[in-house]
């Protein structure tokens, strides 16, 4: 229904209301120079659950900065229709008179006269003279125009470096970088659209007490970190350095307009940390009877918190304990490294020794009893690695200058000895997913990129290449990193409860940063730095890995040489000649800003690229995209079903190893499984762990994975659009390859020996479900809700009455895939057959064509209305089984 202020708004405006006509017609007015053009804007309400509550205006004027720069208004707008096609959109047909002679149209102004926000998604309008169709992507929230100290401008997906820009667009595209750069001095405001940096000041509360006083990172040599968004907020009143913080909770903390979730995204969250807050909630109140509150007593403890409600990958949970016997957890480490929640890294030794002994003391003050680690790994003939020896080191106890004390653990089986082996390797554990959280995920992947987000939206126009190259793979990144801010990693947060390092953990991250080098997180140099690959002219990639079966490093040189190609192809339909490249403005402030800004603290570091030439922009573009998307699927898509069972990956050890003569150690002798259980995370943080890596490991309904973009109409060159579908074309030849590979029983570190196939780096490009992609294509069922029948890409699939229709991902068959748990049905299923199933009128169903081949299962589901609530009815899988 349309909004009922809307022809009193068009009154206000004196526009006429147009009933009726076709799309895309240019019809001849009296006045032979003028035609009328036609078009579609297509809006978004400002709460999508509800249509009542959408009361924003759409568009007073478009404005023509091509030839002369003649402004033209809006003459008619037809009643808004709602789209089909995706929740809450709204169309609205719009025509224009429109001069022949004053050229095509490069931009719009758009003013909000009403009270509310409205989120522009695109304007299209068709047959325009000399141009045909010409298409605004919008995406933005337009706040009412007392809002604004400028006009709201959007420009067509026409494509100019700053020195070939118009001169009626070039004086828009300077002032609209302008309005994004902001002042510099103002607390910024829900409707504000400033990207400007700031230190982490916000990280600590000391106006709450001075345990929760942090050190602000950034700006010193001391604490060197990547910088923030800036929000603008007042000091505390403890240390006018720190900024004030908002209540925990609270999400209204301040991020640029159209970098907010979206709908989608938002309720995806939501709906998972009201889930695992559950989780959460249900074992701690049932310890209020427990005898042990907040420990484990036994290892049926932990299973509970699984079979209770938290639901690991299908199978897993019965394969973990068929491997844990009774006497002692045998293999809850496997000697083979299989636990480690990235495959374990191909090198000699696993070296987190020198990283944390600088900081070692001062944690083990807290209620943290850890070890510097290093692991000695010996390289089977198979590829795999088999650990020969760990190394666990503390501070010499007369100082810091006197070394360490170090003590060598090797294998054991039996006994007290196969006991200590499992606490040592524990200790490993801990210090290697402390790292992998802090350093490999947070800082590596998150932190590092948020200036070039920053820097990319303050001095890239969006008429530029390298903003439309760039810009998707930003998505999130800045309202995830303040989400992360405000509840995770801020004192006292769940990070500094759930890892190690403890009060410490930015601290260390920050001493870390200091040997980040930007052009060492290329995916071969990363690997040559590692000691997993030496360069080799003869080989693919020009690199020769010394441990072959390296799923990441196989699989990411596959992904890493495809972005190489496409974006080299792209830049240089842009830049013929390095001088362009030195020439482009834009491009020059923008990396002298994330620089000297952005990384302000590392601007004198000589390892930074000159960006000089061609090849200097295609290898840091490469670079960035691998290291938003690639390698951010790496680390974090797998957290939950390589490290949620948290005994297999501890994150927290309590008690130093036991000695010989204590009474620790005769409990390690007489009950090892609770002594392992109390030195390792307890109950709250492991609760508390669990759900953050839950909530970090799954897909929002809304991604675009890479090989996608959210409109096909991004750009208007043939030629880009041309090289971004033969990117898309190779990842779908990468997805076929990677499950070949994980197919080959030769290839042994492909799937472990839990059956867990390596499918991290699966593209998923082919796949528009929006339940999978390169952030880590998981198995097991997904439902999706879906507004219209037309959102599901499935073919020959119809709906009636209340259904809503969902994509699943794959469901693995066979001995060597994952198990479902319809397995034993889903076995007597013809693995290449295809169904036509009926389903019963009682369900409300729906007809569809379910598919079955040796990679999985697809099919629909129905989700039917009942007076309880939505229920979801696996109409499709239980009919094919009932049919088997």
């Amino acid at each position: 229904m349309c909004p009922l202020n809307l022809q009193n708004l068009l009154r206000l405006i004196t526009c006429k209301i147009s009933r009726g006509g076709s799309e895309g017609i240019v019809a001849r007015s009296e006045n032979s120079e003028k035609v009328v053009v036609r078009g579609r804007a297509v809006v978004v309400k400002k709460k999508v659950l509800d249509l009542k509550d959408f009361r924003a205006s759409v568009i007073d004027r478009v404005y023509e900065f091509l030839g002369r720069g003649v402004s033209v208004p809006a003459r008619q707008f037809s009643q808004c229709r709602f789209s089909p096609t995706l929740a809450g959109e709204l169309s609205y047909d719009v025509t224009f008179e429109w001069e022949e002679h004053v050229g095509v149209p490069g931009a719009l102004i758009v003013n909000n006269s009403h009270h509310s926000e409205f989120f522009l998604k695109t304007i299209t309008l068709e047959d325009v003279p000399g141009a045909g169709r010409v298409h605004f992507v919008c995406n933005s929230w337009v706040y009412p125009t007392r809002r604004y100290k400028y006009k709201r401008v959007f420009f067509s997906n026409q494509t100019y470096l700053p020195c070939n820009t118009p001169e009626p667009l070039r004086i828009y595209r300077e002032e609209e970088l302008a309005n994004l750069r902001g002042n510099g001095s103002e607390e910024l405001k829900e409707w504000d659209r400033v990207y400007d940096y700031a230190y982490y000041n916000n990280l600590g509360d000391p106006d709450k007490g001075p345990e929760y006083a942090r050190p602000v990172l950034g700006g010193s040599s001391t604490y060197p970190y990547p910088r923030r968004i800036r929000t603008g907020r007042r000091a505390t009143k403890a240390d006018p350095k720190t900024e004030k913080r908002l209540p925990l909770l609270s999400l209204n903390f301040y991020v640029p307009r159209d970098e907010r979730f979206g709908s989608l995204k938002m309720s995806d969250f939501l709906a998972s940390a009201l889930k695992s807050l559950a989780q959460v909630l249900v074992p701690e109140l049932k310890a209020l009877f427990d005898k042990t509150p907040n420990e484990f007593d036994s290892f049926q403890d932990v299973f509970d918190l699984y079979e209770g409600g938290i639901e690991l990958p299908t199978g897993l949970m019965s394969k973990i304990k068929d491997a844990i016997p009774v006497e002692i957890v045998k293999e809850l480490l496997r000697s083979d490294g299989e636990q480690l929640l990235k495959l374990p890294l191909p090198q000699v030794i696993k070296d987190h020794h020198d990283t944390l002994m600088p900081y070692l003391n001062r944690i083990n003050r807290t209620t943290t009893k850890t070890y510097a680690t290093r692991t000695l790994l010996f390289s089977r003939e198979d590829g795999t690695l088999k650990p020969l020896a760990i190394e666990l080191s503390l501070p010499h106890p007369q100082g810091e200058k006197r070394g360490v004390t170090s003590k060598v653990f090797t294998p054991a089986e039996n006994g007290v000895e196969g006991s200590v082996w499992q606490l040592a390797k524990a200790y490993a554990a801990v210090s290697d997913s402390g790292s992998h959280q802090l350093i490999s995920h947070w800082l590596n992947t998150h932190a590092v990129i948020e200036p070039f987000t920053i820097a990319t939206n303050r001095q890239l126009s969006v008429l530029h290449p390298i903003y439309k190259l760039l810009q998707p793979h930003f998505k999130d990144t800045i309202n995830i990193n303040s989400l992360a801010r405000q509840i995770l990693i801020n004192a006292g947060g769940i990070l500094e409860r759930t890892v190690f390092p403890s009060k410490y953990a930015m601290e260390l991250s920050s001493f870390i940063y200091k040997e980040w080098i930007f052009t060492d997180q290329a995916l071969p140099v990363d690997l040559i730095n590692r000691g997993v690959a030496v360069p080799d002219s003869s080989k693919p990639h020009g690199l020769r890995l010394l441990i072959e079966d390296y799923p990441y490093a196989v699989d990411g040189l596959e992904i890493w040489s495809a972005i190489q190609t496409w974006v080299h192809e792209y830049c240089s339909f842009y830049y013929s000649n390095d001088e362009m490249v030195k020439n482009d403005t834009e491009l020059q402030s923008w990396w002298t800003e994330l620089r000297e800004v952005g990384h302000g603290d590392k601007k004198d570091d000589p390892w930074w690229p000159k960006m000089q030439t061609l090849e200097e922009l295609t290898q840091t573009c490469t670079t960035i995209i691998w290291v938003a998307s690639a390698l951010h699927a790496a680390v974090n898509f797998g957290q939950y079903p390589y490290a949620g069972f948290l005994p297999n990956r501890p994150t927290i050890s309590r008690r130093f190893m036991p000695e010989p003569g204590t009474p620790e150690y005769a409990e390690l002798e007489s009950n090892p499984d609770k002594a392992y259980l109390k030195t390792i995370t307890s109950q709250l943080p492991t609760l508390l762990g669990i759900t953050l890596i839950e909530i970090l490991s799954r897909h929002s309904s809304d991604e675009i994975y890479l090989g996608q973009r959210e409109t096909p109409e991004w750009t208007s060159d043939l030629e880009a659009l041309e090289a971004f579908e033969r990117f898309s074309e190779k990842l779908v030849e990468i997805e076929t390859k990677i499950l070949e590979m994980n197919e080959n029983i030769m290839l042994r570190n492909r799937t472990g020996p839990v059956n867990v196939p390596y499918t991290l780096l699966y593209p998923s490009t082919s796949d528009y479900s929006k339940v999978g992609g390169l952030t880590g294509h998981q198995g097991g069922f997904k439902v999706r809700r879906w507004e219209f029948e037309s959102d599901c890409l499935f073919q020959n699939v119809k709906a009636r009455g209340q259904s809503e229709i969902s994509t699943n991902g794959d469901v693995e068959l066979g001995t060597r895939h994952r198990e479902s748990p319809f397995e034993s049905r889903l076995k007597r299923i013809t693995p290449d057959c295809q169904f036509e199933p009926s389903f019963c009128s009682e369900n409300n169903g729906f007809n569809s064509k379910l598919e079955m081949n040796t990679m999985g299962l697809r099919g629909c589901y129905t989700v039917v209305r009942s007076y309880q609530g939505w229920t979801v009815v696996f109409s499709g899988l239980c009919s094919a089984i009932r049919g088997a």
